[in-house]
């Protein structure tokens, strides 16, 4: 089965999302020139919830020529404010209905796990998240939607970076939701070295469960290591020394990644996470992604 291939503009994050510039239609009409199939969204595009609203934004997705398979959400479930908590459930549990209608079933809702609060405990973290979780689950069952829980750094719009940034929290949580139909992991390569790990350490110990996946790549600057990047709290954080560049051509190795998701029955998305430094370079990166799926998806 070949690879579906989606693009995210990363590069416009804050233009859409913040500062309202451009809309989510501007990126809709732009993304015409790319060989994608699809196009992720993140809830921050949308200036309504109102369906008309949605549908127009759907009309003009499928008008364009793309699906809409990803919805990219940054829930707070670890806040140790029960009102926030009780309504970052509530706006994931209405994400999930958008995801239904844009997306249409088995589309992936992505689902994080909050920010890493100084006085929250990583066992006190992990139990809210998976009962926040669990409760959105509700929701995605009745709509066959998937929520996709992703190995995060820090959603641009918060104060603390990812609480289940690092590999053994992320594996903690991920290992406390036993649904296997509608949850599973929206793995991203990149944020695991960004967070210190190995990205492909992190695939084989969630390859059966990954539902969709980001694809960028770092590289470092020149004169720069790996080690001298270490924050003290053993992460990386977003240095200007840790930069984006072309899929393919930096920190990860892709080939291996590849060989992990089709020898465990991959058939989910994979959406280009570039254009940092403009379309050319997103454009180079979903032809890279175009030649492995050719290669590891035929």
């Amino acid at each position: 089965m070949p690879l579906k291939i989606s693009a995210f503009p990363k590069c416009y994050l804050d233009t859409i999302a913040g500062t309202r510039e451009m809309s989510v239609f501007d990126w809709i009409e732009m993304a015409k020139s790319l060989d994608a199939d699809g196009l992720e969204m993140y809830d921050g595009f949308f200036t309504s919830l109102e369906p008309a609203y949605l549908d127009s934004v759907g009309e003009a997705i499928h008008s364009a020529g793309f699906e809409m398979p990803m919805l990219c959400c940054s829930p707070d479930f670890t806040s140790p404010d029960p009102d926030v908590r009780k309504r970052s459930v509530e706006r994931e549990i209405a994400m999930i209905g958008v995801t239904r209608r844009l997306g249409g079933p088995r589309a992936v809702c992505r689902a994080l796990s909050g920010q890493r609060y100084p006085e929250v405990s990583r066992e006190q973290g992990i139990e809210w998240c998976a009962q926040c979780i669990n409760e959105c689950l509700q929701a995605a069952r009745e709509l066959d939607i998937v929520l996709g829980l992703e190995n995060h750094y820090k959603d641009g719009f918060w104060k603390y970076p990812e609480f289940a940034q690092k590999k053994d929290v992320f594996l903690g949580l991920v290992n406390a939701i036993e649904d296997r139909t509608h949850f599973g992991v929206q793995y991203d390569p990149s944020n695991a070295i960004v967070a210190g790990d190995d990205p492909v350490e992190l695939l084989l110990e969630v390859a059966p469960r990954v539902v969709s996946m980001h694809a960028s790549d770092r590289y470092l600057a020149e004169g720069t290591t790996l080690e001298e990047l270490k924050q003290n709290d053993g992460t990386l954080g977003y240095s200007p020394n840790l930069r984006h560049g072309v899929t393919g051509k930096g920190l990860n190795d892709y080939p291996a990644i590849f060989r992990i998701l089709a020898g465990n029955g991959y058939r989910g998305w994979i959406s280009i996470e570039d254009g940092m430094n403009g379309m050319d370079e997103m454009a180079e990166s979903l032809a890279f992604l175009r030649k492995m799926g050719a290669i590891y998806f035929p």
